[in-house]
Parts: C-alpha cells; structure tokens; sequence
C-alpha cells in the first residue's frame, strides 16, 4: 500500500485553526461563567439595598411617631412640667423691621 502524503503545511494549518477553535470556545465560556458570578452579586446587593431601604422607610416612621405633638406632648406635661399655654398668656411680637429687605425693595423699584 502506498501511502499518501499530505502537505506539512495544511496539517499545521487544520491544528492551528482546532486550537484557536478550543481557545475561543473557552473565552466565551470563561466570559459567561463571569457573567453569572456577576449577576449572582448583583442580586445580593440588589436585595441588600431593598433591605437597606424598607429599614429607611421604617426608622422614619419610627422618627415621625416618635417626634409627633401627641407623643411628645404628655411627656413635656409629666417631665418638664409644661403646658399649652392659654391665649390670655401668649405674647404676640411685631416683626422687626429688616433694613436690608427695604434695601431690596428700593432696588427692584428703581429697576
């Protein structure tokens, strides 16, 4: 039997077209195994955050409650002694007048 040569060349032409077939196979597969990993921790901080907010939410509504007239109110009557004042004791004082506001206006008038 006689055998058949093949040229070097293309030999080495087919191992090098095989090995960046492999090589290029696995970047793609390194690639979406990243991407993967990636999406995994963005979800983590996406939940991590949406925690993070509803405590927000609910440390300002403890905020709000906590500091509202009716909560604070009995406790300035019991521990400080304090009261809603009567209308006979509120004093009503005038505003003073700002020199720097009739400046403004002397201004925007020559204007």
């Amino acid at each position: 039997m006689a055998k058949r040569r093949v040229k070097p060349g293309r030999r080495g032409f087919i191992a090098i077209v095989l090995v960046g077939f492999v090589l290029v196979t696995t970047g793609v597969i390194a690639r979406r195994v990243f991407g993967v990993q990636q999406q995994r921790e963005i979800r983590k901080l996406q939940q991590k955050r949406n925690a993070l907010e509803a405590d927000r939410v609910r440390l300002e509504t403890a905020i709000r409650e906590a500091s509202s007239r009716a909560r604070l109110q009995p406790i300035a009557e019991q521990q400080l002694n304090m009261h809603i004042p009567t209308p006979d004791q509120q004093v009503l004082l005038p505003r003073p007048a700002n020199t720097a506001n009739k400046a403004l206006r002397t201004i925007h008038d020559s204007l």
